[in-house]
């Protein structure tokens, strides 16, 4: 009985441990991944054109906005244009 309460302790831990690493790992991936990076350049693109000054904060801000809702709904168009949106009346630009 004693070794079956231990190995059941054992394995919730375990998961536990799993999850929480996993947590951290998948926000370390969100954080550097290939769609964020080309957000990010995007952004400072499309800014230069508009002759406004590039913001690291507004991009990360929007480049967060459009993970997120690109993870939702899987339409690029759109999680591109509702956070443009967002982040013009967030950070009143034009």
């Amino acid at each position: 009985m004693r070794s079956t309460i231990k190995k059941v302790f054992v394995l919730v831990n375990f998961f536990l441990l799993w999850g929480f690493l996993n947590t951290e790992y998948l926000a370390e991936t969100k954080k550097n991944s290939i769609i964020n990076l080309f957000c990010i350049e995007n952004f400072k693109e499309e800014m230069l054109k508009a002759k406004v000054n590039y913001d690291e904060e507004i991009a990360k801000d929007t480049c967060d906005c459009f993970l997120e809702e690109f993870s939702k709904s899987r339409s690029y168009q759109k999680s591109k244009n509702k956070c443009k949106l967002e982040t013009k009346k967030k950070f009143n630009l034009l």
